[in-house]
């Protein structure tokens, strides 16, 4: 009920005349454009975290106070009791709050990239900023409840006076990945999966990604990594640097599970065309060593980095792995400082630093 409430309430039915965002100009931009914000949900969900959440705060402060360096972060709390705690950590980690917003707005979850709001820009537009509010299940209901979580982009819009758009279809911000130039890259193993959108075939899938995100093609990778609950979601597997750019992780154990999955991966980017006929560039990223905790194989991958105004967070993992990764991508970002922090205990809730953020353009 309330989920209904909140969405017939403030959802501005007008907006547009009925024409998607891309038939009014309006696109997703690339993670490396500028932001004016980012955005997070503070971690409560204890089940995330089994008997480690408190581990988490000391590193999830060093990833806000990195933030705070070059751009605004919005955190979505349950209420001021929560404000408090996180205020707390903050001030340990020494972030300057003046940089910091928190708004109240109830969560089931932290992993904001999934939940949060999907901005579009148009810069020609009178309203040059809108939201995109996809319905959000949990990866295929897998972690119920979850509908606090699939309202947070519409309390987002009406904090901030935005249009908010409905799509009316399943999608999750770390399935998706994008170049600033039209192209959106995904993979069939989550975008295909019949716990998202199951009446939906690829094609219709695609016309729903161009149209809401302002996009004018889709590149489909297969595989996930293992240990990801995602079903497969691309930014544990490929990320854009520039426009035609690629890092993409490779596995360089050829007996480990994930070597062959990264392999398809590889030879499908070496196939891909931009649309505008160009190869992708790509940048072999190593992953790290195994992290196994309690017999269970966690999606640790340095491809979940952040890419900040200022810098790129990469979620390092205790391994001999870890200054490799972070060279390279330093030389694919030689304009931003790379910031390793330690993702080990965060690791455990199965995400990282980009699973739990999405930037708000300027």
């Amino acid at each position: 009920m309330q989920t209904s409430f909140i969405h017939r309430f403030f959802a501005p039915e007008s907006f547009g005349g009925g024409k998607t965002p891309r038939e009014l100009g309006y696109a997703f931009p690339a993670e490396f454009a500028r932001h004016r914000a980012t955005w997070l949900s503070w971690p409560h969900k204890e089940a995330s975290w089994p008997d480690k959440i408190h581990t988490i705060f000391p590193y999830y402060a060093q990833f806000i106070k990195e933030l705070t360096k070059s751009e605004r972060v919005c955190i979505n709390v349950i209420d001021g009791t929560m404000k408090s705690f996180a205020m707390g950590h903050l001030v340990e980690a020494g972030v300057d709050l003046s940089k910091v917003d928190f708004f109240f707005h109830p969560t089931n979850d932290a992993w904001c990239r999934d939940h949060g709001p999907a901005f579009l820009i148009n810069e020609k537009a009178e309203q040059r900023k809108i939201i995109v509010d996809w319905d959000y299940n949990a990866w295929g209901g897998k972690y119920p409840p979850h509908d606090l979580d699939d309202n947070i982009p519409t309390l987002v819009g009406q904090a901030l006076n935005l249009p908010v758009v409905y799509p009316g279809i399943i999608m999750e911000g770390g399935s998706v990945e994008f170049n600033g130039a039209g192209t959106v890259m995904t993979s069939t193993a989550c975008l295909l999966n019949p716990n998202r959108n199951p009446h939906l075939n690829q094609a219709q899938i695609e016309q729903f990604l161009c149209d809401y995100y302002g996009q004018q093609q889709v590149l489909w990778v297969e595989e996930g990594i293992i240990g990801d609950d995602t079903d497969g979601h691309i930014d544990d597997t490929v990320r854009f640097t520039n426009e035609d750019t690629v890092i993409t992780v490779v596995e360089e154990d050829k007996n480990d599970e994930n070597y062959e999955l990264l392999q398809t991966n590889l030879k499908q980017l070496k196939a891909m065309r931009l649309h505008n006929g160009k190869a992708l560039n790509i940048v072999e990223l190593p992953m790290p060593d195994a992290v196994i905790w309690e017999d269970q194989r966690l999606p640790a991958s340095y491809a979940n980095f952040y890419i900040a105004n200022h810098a790129v967070i990469v979620p390092t993992f205790r391994s001999k792995k870890d200054d490799k990764a972070l060279q390279i991508i330093q030389s694919c970002f030689p304009d931003r400082a790379v910031v390793g922090i330690d993702s080990t205990e965060i690791i455990w809730g199965l995400g990282s630093f980009h699973c739990l953020s999405q930037q708000e353009p300027e």
